[in-house]
């Protein structure tokens, strides 16, 4: 049988596999299942009616990739899910308690259409590539950067009440000064969000494994923050004379970008819908690395930025020392920057982090 199904595929009920096209159709309309899931699937049919132990899919489907038996049960409740299966009454997979699974459905096998080659193997994923949409790629890397823009809000509201805490110059609100902080904020890291998330997203077209995120990312952050800073000296010698040259821009992007990658690929290891928010947290740890050392090695991130364009334009109204008071500073030094740093990149990577894990379970592309 399992030659057979690798060779023209396999019909249950209403569903449709071709494990040379690595796709299970419904009615002929496709069913999102990422790589992984194909496999296993692909794996539960060759050994139908036969019991497949919990070993056995970590040594076939994962090939040796550490992870949990979470990602096992993640794995077979989408599975059912996609299915329409219950696994209280299953009609597909059958739970054997403490062992494994094991598929139970009745299946068709299909004939391999002429000249077409069957794979060596079933659902290889060294052998064929995932299949990976543009849809998939749109809604990630949208998802992210909606994540990105909820932390402009936080980050545009903390700096924004900083700002208009201090004695104001006369002529200047305290409302304009918070909605000011608040936009330019939020464009900020919407902005570097885009090239983040896309990034992160783009990277799965080019490779099935997980850590590839760490690449997308980082490319994707130093391409937007030196496209946004070369824009942003541009403007600032045309309207002003002159510009700040060390605001923020490729070098850090490039950091925090691939910092956000290491987030995005420890935040969906085995995600399960009762950890969100402990994958959340563990997604912002290296993004709040990444904010500590980016000024400790001389860059900056928004806060430090917005402290730099005080200083190059004496005439500006905004301060930031009430910040600096909170860690004993005289204005926004180096302790001030080093904390925010901190505070902004985990949130930036946590925001980024949360949204594309909500997103890959409602595409149901976990990796």
């Amino acid at each position: 049988m399992a030659d057979e199904l690798l060779a023209g595929g396999f019909r249950f009920e209403r569903f449709h596999f071709d494990p040379r096209d690595r796709q299970l159709r419904r009615d002929d309309v496709p069913v999102d299942l990422n790589a992984r899931y194909l496999d296993a699937l692909a794996l539960l049919v060759r050994e139908a009616g036969k019991l497949v132990s919990k070993d056995r899919f970590l040594e076939e489907v994962w090939r040796g990739v550490p992870v949990t038996d979470e990602a096992l049960t993640q794995c077979i409740k989408t599975l059912r899910r996609q299915l329409g299966d219950d696994a209280a009454r299953p009609h597909f997979i059958e739970t054997v308690p403490k062992h494994g699974y094991r598929f139970i459905a009745p299946i068709e096998t299909i004939d391999c259409e002429p000249g077409r080659s069957a794979p060596t193997s079933a659902g290889s994923a060294q052998d064929v590539l995932p299949r990976y949409s543009w849809r998939q790629f749109l809604l990630l890397g949208g998802a992210g950067t909606i994540g990105a823009g909820v932390a402009g809000i936080i980050g545009g509201l903390f700096y924004g009440f900083s700002g208009a805490s201090q004695q104001l110059a006369p002529g200047v609100g305290a409302a304009s000064v918070l909605l000011v902080l608040l936009w330019l904020t939020i464009a900020a890291a919407l902005m570097g969000g885009v090239g983040v998330s896309f990034g992160i997203a783009a990277s799965r077209f080019a490779s099935q494994w997980p850590w590839s995120s760490i690449a997308g990312g980082a490319v994707g952050g130093l391409l937007v923050g030196g496209v946004v800073k070369l824009i942003g000296l541009d403007a600032f010698n045309l309207l002003l004379g002159r510009a700040p040259r060390d605001i923020t821009g490729a070098a850090e992007g490039l950091l925090l970008g691939g910092a956000v990658g290491v987030g995005t690929w420890l935040g969906s290891r085995g995600a399960s819908p009762r950890s969100l928010s402990s994958k959340i947290a563990v997604g912002s740890i290296p993004g709040a690395a990444a904010g500590i050392v980016i000024p400790l090695l001389g860059g900056r991130m928004m806060g430090g930025s917005l402290e730099l364009l005080t200083v190059s334009f004496p005439g500006s109204r905004l301060r930031l020392d009430q910040i600096g008071g909170s860690f004993g500073e005289t204005g926004f030094g180096p302790i001030s920057q080093i904390v925010t740093g901190g505070l902004e990149g985990g949130l930036f990577s946590g925001c980024i982090v949360g949204a594309m894990i909500i997103a890959r379970r409602s595409l149901s592309i976990d990796r």
